[in-house]
């Protein structure tokens, strides 16, 4: 231990693990967690860095219908992945009363969706914290958004990057003050805003609700086959002997309500575009149009109620059609017990567990539920997602297809934005 050698020797051994501690650096590897510091891989800025735990971001309460406040949500995570903070547990809209706040209702995210499992299933992606993990709660940092038309897509990036690096990255919480995040510049590919989705599992207390609603769509398919055997389920023979399958039905988004009705004829003469809106006589006509669809089957009309002014939706839709809404089925009382956001939740979960989804190509709704059906199938099905017999397939009644049936429709997930989901397109991709 005295010859040089030795000293020599260990000297160089504590560089390397001081070095190592000091400095983590793995090349190649994309997900490294450290301490409190998880690095991950962001293509935006082109430079690896880290989600802290120790750093948060706040933005405004969350508000409108369920899913531009999901895709608001999504924005605002993929801003604290930007700026490498976690971002603090934002509050939704219970209502759809937006421009009087005493009527928001606000509610928790974790009232809706389960807030460990999002944690865990984007764990390395992005992070929620609660305002609890907050040291000081008296040094906030405020950033506020601009807007107008000359707050433009490049000088937003520059605020979030300056506000990334510097003095600006010492403050502990950085709350962004303005505009609804639905309305924040977009600066990330769709696949991202995916990523996302993926992790929002609703609270097990409101999955339970959906499973009702399911079941009792499905129970309503058995009565309707007269096979008082294979109600359950269908009975398939395969190799490995008898397998079962729920019995099939279709979800229509059917979009008449008069709110939306004033919309999509304001966007058509403002577009200087057809095939957005479509009267039930349409919709109805369209979807018993669907190429190899089997009857007698259960279809269930997705719409809001107390907005409706058509109370004919159940007639027209002639033999082997057989359409139920919320009160018929008999379960608008499990919707009755909720406030709306938590109602059109239901609604979306019971539309993308559907064995066919119909829906309005310009409704974020529909849009989002075609995004979901769109991953389920890829990963299913690999390429071939508009062959025939694929399984989840998804239409646009707004758009003519096949014999005067609804458009095949299906997510193009290389987009680089979010701006066909969040405002609708007739350019879908089957």
């Amino acid at each position: 231990m005295n010859s040089v050698t030795s000293k020599c020797l260990i000297l160089l051994v504590t560089v390397l693990i001081l070095r190592a501690l000091m400095f983590p650096s793995f090349p190649g590897f994309e997900g490294i967690e450290w301490s409190n510091l998880v690095y991950i891989r962001t293509p935006l800025l082109n430079f690896d860095f880290g989600i802290r735990q120790d750093k948060f971001l706040v933005a405004p309460q969350i508000v409108w219908g369920l899913n531009n406040q999901k895709i608001a949500f999504a924005r605002a995570c993929l801003t604290a992945r930007m700026l490498n903070r976690t971002l603090l547990m934002p509050s939704l809209s219970g209502s759809l009363f937006y421009k009087e706040i005493d009527l928001l209702q606000p509610i928790s995210f974790d009232k809706i969706f389960q807030f460990e499992k999002f944690n865990t299933l984007c764990h390395g992606f992005v992070r929620l914290a609660h305002y609890s993990d907050v040291l000081n709660r008296t040094e906030v940092l405020e950033m506020e958004k601009g807007s107008g038309r000359r707050w433009t897509v490049e000088r937003d990036l520059s605020q979030l990057k300056e506000h990334g690096k510097g003095s600006f990255d010492d403050h502990e919480v950085i709350r962004i003050v303005g505009k609804n995040p639905f309305l924040w510049h977009d600066h990330w590919p769709l696949k991202d805003y995916a990523k996302i989705f993926e992790c929002l599992y609703l609270t097990e207390e409101i999955a339970k609700e959906v499973d009702r609603v399911v079941s009792r769509i499905r129970a309503v398919g058995r009565e309707i086959t007269g096979n008082t055997q294979a109600v359950e389920m269908q009975k398939n023979i395969t190799n490995d002997g008898p397998s079962f399958e729920p019995l099939p039905y279709i979800a229509v988004h059917m979009r008449i309500e008069i709110d939306w009705m004033i919309h999509c004829k304001k966007l058509e003469r403002r577009l200087n575009a057809t095939q957005i809106c479509s009267d039930k006589k349409e919709i109805v006509e369209r979807v018993r149009n669907i190429a190899g669809l089997k009857t007698p089957v259960v279809v269930y009309l997705a719409v809001a109620d107390k907005l409706l002014n058509n109370s004919s939706i159940l007639e027209g839709w002639e033999d082997g059609f057989v359409p139920f809404e919320k009160k018929k089925l008999g379960v608008d009382g499990i919707y009755k017990k909720y406030p709306y956001l938590i109602q059109s939740a239901i609604d979306y979960e019971v539309c993308l567990r559907a064995d066919t989804f119909v829906g309005n190509s310009f409704s974020t709704f529909s849009s989002l539920i075609v995004l979901e059906r769109t991953q389920k199938m890829i990963r299913m099905n690999g390429t071939n997602l508009c062959g025939e017999n694929v399984r989840w397939p998804s239409y646009a009644y707004n758009i003519p297809g096949t014999s005067n049936g609804p458009k095949r429709w299906i997510t193009n997930m290389s987009e680089s934005n979010l701006q066909s989901i969040s405002y609708g397109t007739n350019h879908i991709s089957c």
